[in-house]
């Protein structure tokens, strides 16, 4: 039995269990000994029994897949297939809460963080992100909405901003990273001067130390903001849960890819719409149906009828208004031709994505459509 049990996989003591199971017998059985014998033919279903142990597989439903019809096997292997992954993603949710409370109960100076990355990689992150930061009246009410999320975790290195209509995430993947996990707030004029200084290297390292944020390449060291006014611990200031919203989005029913550069050029005209009673700018009006999306408001198009862009639109038909002022900057942050806008619901943030750059993720809050005149097509 020993042999037999070293050449699939399986311990004594396991084949002692299967075969008390039913679910592996041995070819025989000494009636002095005890000892279980097993022919080479049985070697399969040991192998095929130690896999389906190994998925974490009932032995009830292993029994199934083993000795039942085909289509019995494979609904019983889909079915565990969706609980593993539904139970890993609640792990990790359950994991990811817990690294979160431990590192607000860490003091600010808790450790220090490193990782090296891309210079022109992190130039163009902080390139993309800094348009979201808060300004004007939402940065004197909250003010940590004024200041840039910078966090370093395992072998990642995201930045994050927000300014409560429009969420902006770069994932940066980095090499050679150590230390815990560590965040702190930064104002924008000193991340662009860290873009700045990054873009001379081709490869930079951010190191969080205490309340000090360097970056580092060729011999020399670039402090980013050298006291605790300009660097604030994350822990001292409540930023958005960001991660929570991008896993709390529903998953979207319309999806539209289109040229990046037109759809902005349409945009720069939305100026010129209807005012607001405040003086801003008024909605935008996106309407997606088949290969077209047609864009109307103010002066878009010189009239009702608006502007007609080529698009690849999936979905039932959508009519969703935005504020140009806030769309915009958004898909100017982008990367490569095109553009994909995901859209759970008319009034839900739609998220903006770079074929080009998928670590890069804005999400922008649609505005009340204020539009009286029917739909027409442009």
């Amino acid at each position: 039995m020993g042999a037999f049990a070293r050449r699939v996989g399986l311990a004594p003591s396991a084949l002692r269990f299967y075969d008390d199971c039913g679910l592996l017998r041995p070819a025989c059985v000494d009636a002095a000994t005890g000892y279980r014998s097993y022919r080479p033919d049985q070697e399969g279903r040991a192998r095929l029994v130690r896999r389906l142990r190994d998925a974490g597989l009932p032995l009830v439903d292993a029994v199934s897949v083993l000795d039942g019809p085909p289509e019995q096997a494979e609904r019983i292997l889909r079915d565990h297939l969706r609980t593993t992954r539904a139970a890993a993603a609640a792990a990790r949710v359950a994991v990811e809460d817990l690294l979160d409370d431990l590192l607000d109960a860490l003091p600010a100076t808790g450790g220090t963080a490193s990782a090296r990355l891309g210079g022109p990689e992190l130039a163009a992150a902080v390139r993309q992100v800094a348009p979201a930061v808060a300004e004007g009246p939402v940065r004197e009410a909250f003010p940590v909405l004024g200041r840039v999320l910078l966090e370093l975790e395992g072998d990642e290195v995201r930045l994050v901003a927000t300014d409560r209509y429009r969420l902006a995430v770069r994932v940066l993947r980095a090499e050679d990273a150590e230390g815990p996990r560590r965040r702190v707030l930064l104002d924008v004029p000193d991340l662009r001067r860290a873009a700045s200084w990054a873009l001379r290297w081709p490869e930079v390292t951010v190191v969080l130390d205490g309340q000090e944020v360097r970056l580092c390449a060729g011999g020399e060291t670039l402090t980013v903001a050298p006291n605790t006014e300009d660097v604030v611990p994350c822990a001292e200031k409540e930023f958005p849960a960001y991660r929570l919203i991008l896993d709390d989005l529903p998953a979207p029913r319309h999806r539209v890819i289109v040229d990046r550069a037109a759809l902005c050029g349409t945009l720069c005209g939305a100026p010129g719409a209807d005012r607001t009673a405040d003086g801003g700018p008024g909605p935008v009006l996106l309407r997606a149906e088949g290969d077209e999306l047609v864009l109307s408001g103010g002066e878009i198009g010189g009239g009702t009828a608006g502007v007609t862009l080529r698009a690849v639109c999936t979905g039932p038909p959508l009519r969703v208004a935005f504020d140009p002022a806030v769309l915009l900057p958004a898909l100017d942050a982008g990367v490569g031709p095109d553009v994909l806008l995901e859209f759970a619901s008319p009034v839900g943030p739609v998220v903006v994505r770079s074929a080009d750059q998928g670590s890069f993720t804005t999400l922008v809050m649609p505005v009340r459509d204020t539009s009286a005149a029917p739909d027409r097509q442009g």
